[in-house]
């Protein structure tokens, strides 16, 4: 049981998120638009874990690192999966938007 609960919040071994930006992931902040416009990280892609499936054109490289965030980690660990089901194969779950912005630098 908890090991599905380290998969399904992204924990366990810890992700460089520094490090995968700088060999070109992108962020999908997959919080709502007024979420976003309120603050976000810097280059980040906005797509609503709610309209994710029918916005994965957005994200064209399956195999580019794709670092999911939303306001706590429950809708960016959704976001993953939604990603994995769809064959994307390196999706880190960044949890808060906030927190991985300290993380990252931006």
């Amino acid at each position: 049981m908890i090991n599905i609960l380290k998969k399904i919040f992204g924990l366990g071994a810890k992700v460089d998120y520094q490090e995968l930006i700088q060999n070109g992931a992108i962020v999908v902040d997959v919080r709502s638009k007024a979420e976003y416009l309120a603050g976000h990280i810097k280059d980040s892609i906005n797509i609503p874990v709610d309209t994710l499936r029918n916005n994965l054109f957005k994200v064209k490289d399956k195999n580019q690192p794709i670092i999911t965030c939303c306001a706590s980690g429950m809708r960016s660990a959704s976001a993953k999966s939604i990603l994995k089901a769809n064959g994307y194969t390196a999706v880190y779950n960044g949890g808060g938007w906030s927190s991985l912005k300290n993380k990252i630098g931006r």
